[in-house]
């Protein structure tokens, strides 16, 4: 860091939704040391996901679990003379949190109407973001997973198709159970090579799912039948259920450019096969009942 540049403050945060009657409200919190009403967010901790940062903050400031939905902006701002920058999502509030109870930090949770909610809101920032919040279409989430750090081809003398992962492999794999758990992923698919099964391991345990092998996304499953691979494909795309699928580096490519012809979606970085090890890109898809399928954002995280 040079001299005079200030790191930057990393953050992040939710617009927590629910639905009640028919109608959307909207989570905010009380600051008393800031004596403001804002949504909830915090810092990222040193190793922590930005995923897991919204998720985490939510639960620690109002007692409730969200899962996470569209991408909103970036908030930036300054925050004595440091450049602060806030990553939000929208997130729906799901069972199981232990509720709220009043602390130093937040004080008060109130669920309001969008209008009442932009009434209290202190920042106008914070309101137009609600807005986008409430305003964006329920997604469900399909994310594309790469493997986490296998053991290097080098290294094996037995069949690749039992190559299992690293140390830092398992690593990641542990570091994906809360980033799965974010955004609500129930459903599990993979290449049955060892290192994509031990990539979802840790999550389809915590959780009690079971791992769907599909050795049509394998490497040489893929080179073998690969209408079949991509016909496949399309069912996962169509399945209106959260969902990961964990593949391969040199299967990236093919499937990634079939999903980009398939909802007819532009060319974008987001959509760059070149993951790291352990690398995600999650599709945010609405199912209209009128318009059909179509994907509303693109999020991409390199491990």
């Amino acid at each position: 860091m040079s001299r005079g540049t200030q790191e930057v403050i990393r953050a992040a945060g939710v617009v927590l939704l629910r639905s009640r009657g028919g109608k959307v409200q909207v989570g905010v919190v009380h600051r008393p040391r800031h004596k403001d009403w804002s949504h909830p967010k915090g810092k990222v901790e040193r190793g922590e996901s930005v995923i897991v940062t919204a998720t985490r903050e939510t639960l620690e400031e109002t007692g409730q679990r969200a899962v996470l939905g569209t991408p909103l902006i970036t908030e930036r701002y300054t925050v004595e003379s440091r450049p602060k920058t806030v990553r939000y999502w929208a997130g729906w509030l799901a069972p199981g949190g232990p509720g709220f109870k009043a602390n130093h930090e937040i004080d008060q949770v109130e669920w309001l109407s969008p209008d009442k909610a932009a009434k209290k809101l202190t920042y106008p920032r914070d309101v137009q973001l609600m807005r986008a919040a409430v305003s964006a279409p329920r997604t469900v989430p399909l994310i594309i997973l790469r493997h986490a750090q296998a053991v290097k081809r080098s290294d094996w003398n037995k069949a690749d198709q039992a190559r299992p992962l690293a140390a830092d492999g398992r690593r990641q794999a542990k570091d994906l159970v809360p980033i799965l758990t974010a955004f609500g992923i129930n459903r599990l698919y993979s290449s049955d090579a060892a290192r994509c099964v031990e990539t979802l391991t840790p999550f389809a345990d915590t959780r009690r799912f079971s791992i769907r092998l599909e050795n049509l996304f394998s490497e040489e499953g893929y080179d073998d039948k690969k209408s079949g691979s991509l016909r496949l494909l399309n069912n996962l795309l169509e399945n209106p259920t959260p969902a990961v699928l964990c593949t391969h580096r040199p299967v990236l490519p093919e499937l990634l450019k079939h999903v980009q012809r398939q909802l007819g979606l532009s060319k974008r970085e987001q959509l760059d096969p070149g993951l790291a090890p352990g690398g995600f890109i999650v599709l945010h898809r609405e199912f209209h009942p009128k318009k059909g399928l179509r994907v509303t954002a693109i999020e991409r995280h390199d491990s």
